[in-house]
């Protein structure tokens, strides 16, 4: 294979990665009722599930490969019933934001969740704010979390985090992954056919196959920038300080289990005195929208209420065995 890469290096014309630029007039980043102004100007949609009184908790939440903002729906709508409000907004190139399609690079994700965050500390500065990530949005979380001036926040929610990065790729297809996003980078690819299953609630998935605003196909270089996020992500976990509850289903087939345990394994010595993992036995990849999300978003309200509190879905496991 690494022959074949250098041949086809030498006959094919050589491109680049293509990557969003930032917007050229730098601001103090705002959120609007319906949009997250970033600080480059760039503006990306914005949703928000408010409780019907004064809230006792907020949650920011950064959705995953292809979804956008809605992919809290059913939980934040949930969740505001017992007093939690959900802000969600289109991370860039997906959804309604700029560009989609395009991707937008592991700094722009990042310093957009962290600039989001702070503008809800500001707004809600009398109650606990919690960064949710799910799937790609558990990355970015994680490598915001890891900066030297993490957003503010008091816990982080990683649903599924995508972790699947080079390291625990094969040879041919790393080397796959990076001719291709050299050569063709506009190559469209699907997770069509793989035999994959994302969740076990199958009208969800069709809802979402029906829905333009989810993307069903990617350049390349788009998926080449994803596992660049998860290299990231997996490079940060010694850094990851922050409170946190981690979620992982059993029945997962889109992370593998091992980079997971190994993001793990590379936590600072401590996590476990701040860090919980559950691990689902029904839960696939989506697991606030499986077919058992009730229990997940249960032991979300559970551990908002007080971190050390026993989860009622008693999956809890050691965060290093």
């Amino acid at each position: 294979m690494h022959a074949l890469a250098v041949a086809l290096f030498l006959v094919l014309p050589s491109c680049a990665p293509v990557l969003q630029e930032p917007g050229r007039f730098v601001q103090a980043a705002r959120l609007d009722d319906d949009r997250f102004v970033a600080s480059d100007g760039v503006e990306l949609k914005l949703r928000v599930w408010r409780p019907e009184g004064p809230p006792r908790a907020a949650i920011l939440g950064l959705h995953g490969f292809n979804d956008y903002r809605n992919a809290f729906d059913a939980s934040a709508t949930e969740w505001a019933k017992a007093g939690i409000v959900t802000y969600a907004y289109d991370q860039r190139g997906f959804g309604e934001a700029p560009e989609p399609g395009i991707w937008p690079g592991t700094e722009l994700l990042a310093r957009d969740a962290a600039d989001a965050a702070r503008l809800l500390r500001a707004r809600h500065a009398d109650i606990k704010l919690y960064l949710l990530g799910e799937s790609m949005g558990g990355a970015v979380a994680i490598v915001a979390m890891a900066q030297d001036n993490p957003p503010p926040v008091d816990g982080v929610i990683l649903a599924a985090p995508a972790l699947w990065g080079r390291a625990a790729m094969s040879g041919i297809q790393r080397d796959t992954l990076d001719l291709l996003s050299h050569t063709m980078p506009w190559f469209p690819v699907s997770g069509q056919g793989t035999g994959r299953v994302p969740s076990d609630n199958i009208p969800m998935l069709r809802a979402l196959g029906a829905d333009p605003l989810v993307q069903k196909y990617n350049r390349i270089d788009t998926v080449y920038g994803l596992v660049n996020l998860m290299d990231d992500a997996q490079a940060a976990a010694p850094r990851f300080a922050a409170t946190a509850l981690i979620l992982y289903g059993d029945k997962e087939q889109l992370i593998p289990k091992g980079p997971v345990d190994t993001f793990l394994k590379n936590l600072p010595r401590d996590a476990a005195t701040r860090q919980r993992l559950v691990l689902y036995p029904q839960g696939f990849h989506m697991l606030l929208r499986d077919l058992g999300a009730e229990t997940v978003r249960q032991d979300v309200l559970t551990w908002i209420a007080d971190p050390r509190a026993p989860l009622p879905s008693g999956a809890e496991r050691k965060v290093v065995e």
